[in-house]
């Protein structure tokens, strides 16, 4: 079988990497390199994460052992804990903030004990939006304190306008018990990538390149029509083949389709993305990996202190501001930090983070319904419009490569 995949991010590469054992495998990515938003950029020998700071790690295993066994062996890695905090009240606080109330009760005993008490008070009543589940997970004090103004500048948009259907796996969700315990005791971060894995090369690019190793990428080749006729798809007018698997955004896709209906137009033209705007620094050393500020006093949403992901470690951070900024901005605001030195560089991406606003669900559904029909894959944070992390892009992949040798097996 003859298969096509369009776009050489995480998701493209780990696809490609998976039929290739079995099917002539073909990959075309508009840019000149492979990695996609997981890609860095080398400044004076420091790996420049553009969008976010990708690290690695997954809960399943077989995504694991296809890493250390497949692409890249597990003594090339060294694993960093994550040691987060967040400014709250000027203060930092250990991350996640509902097991920090011991440390928020130092400052403000006041507001210790409302968090407190409307946590234990709080009831499930079937929101209908994301301010509303917060504040039935969370009470209402930690939901108006934190978690509201923090998702705000996050995603651009209040949290009343917003689905909450990306939440899964991306918080952790106390229950009241876990939390009581962590009033009397310490407790521990446990989220997805409370540990997690980073080259011994400090660079993320020797994963993506391991992942590329003997794949035919055919790179600058940006894919502007597709068609499907008799059973095979064309691919700009010239190439055929018997599958094809998208990784491009999915707001993009239906445009370059032929004969898509005009309600699936309209659904692509209804999903939202944020872009983000970051600056590399060089500091004084930050005995932490993330920070995270709710507050509206900076444009920054969280500084991530890249250096610390590094092994030996080095004084970097980038610091992160969702939407587009100017450089003039960026560097006035890093002025508020006295340990940010010296800025190296910025970047205003393009795609960064899909937007779960009031549209999401219906305009998603309706094109990945319209996909189906044609036997059309899709993956991916941007090819799925969810917000995946690269282990969860590399998962959506193992399932993929799954059915189509299922369903290959069975056709034989």
């Amino acid at each position: 079988m003859n298969v096509c995949v369009i776009g050489a991010g995480i998701s493209g590469l780990t696809i490609g990497r998976l039929l290739s054992k079995k099917h002539e495998v073909t990959i075309y990515e508009k840019e000149l390199r492979a990695g996609g938003i997981a890609r860095t950029r080398d400044v004076n020998g420091i790996a420049y994460h553009t969008v976010g700071g990708h690290c690695l790690n997954s809960k399943n295993k077989e995504v694991m052992n296809f890493i250390f066994n497949e692409v890249c062996p597990k003594n090339n890695w060294h694993q960093v804990k994550r040691k987060a905090k967040i400014h709250f009240h000027n203060h930092f606080v250990s991350y996640p903030i509902e097991f920090s109330v011991k440390e928020i009760a130092k400052f403000d005993s006041e507001l210790a004990y409302n968090i407190t008490k409307d946590f234990l008070s709080s009831k499930d009543n079937n929101a209908s939006n994301l301010e509303d589940w917060f504040k039935e997970k969370f009470g209402e004090t930690l939901a108006k304190e934190y978690f509201i103004p923090y998702n705000r500048k996050i995603w651009q948009l209040d949290p009343s306008k917003m689905s909450y259907s990306w939440i899964d796996g991306k918080l952790p969700l106390p229950n009241k018990k876990e939390f009581f315990k962590a009033l009397i005791e310490d407790c521990e971060d446990t989220m997805p990538h409370s540990t997690f894995f980073y080259p011994n090369t400090n660079n993320q690019n020797t994963f993506i390149d391991a992942l590329a190793k003997d794949l035919k990428i055919i790179f600058n080749f940006e894919v502007v029509n597709i068609e499907k006729l008799e059973n095979k798809w064309i691919i700009n007018g010239e190439h055929q083949y018997d599958i094809l698997i998208n990784t491009m955004p999915l707001n993009i896709l239906p445009l370059i389709l032929k004969d898509a209906p005009n309600e699936i137009l309209k659904a692509a033209k209804k999903l939202k993305y944020n872009k983000v705007t970051n600056v590399l620094w060089k500091t004084d050393p930050v005995d932490s990996t993330w920070t995270y500020f709710p507050s509206p006093e900076t444009i920054f949403h969280r500084h991530i202190h890249i250096g610390n992901f590094f092994s030996p470690k080095k004084n970097y951070t980038i610091t992160e501001s969702n939407g587009e900024y100017s450089y003039d901005e960026m560097i006035e605001n890093g002025k508020k930090f006295d340990y940010l030195l010296e800025p190296l560089d910025y970047n205003v991406s393009d795609y960064a983070y899909v937007v779960y606003d009031q549209n999401y669900g219906n305009a998603t559904m309706k094109i990945k319904r319209y996909l189906e029909l044609l036997e059309l894959h899709s993956i991916g944070r941007f090819g799925e419009w969810e917000y995946y992390n690269m282990d969860i892009c590399m998962e959506s992949a193992f399932k993929l490569a799954d059915r189509i040798q299922k369903q290959n097996s069975h056709e034989i």
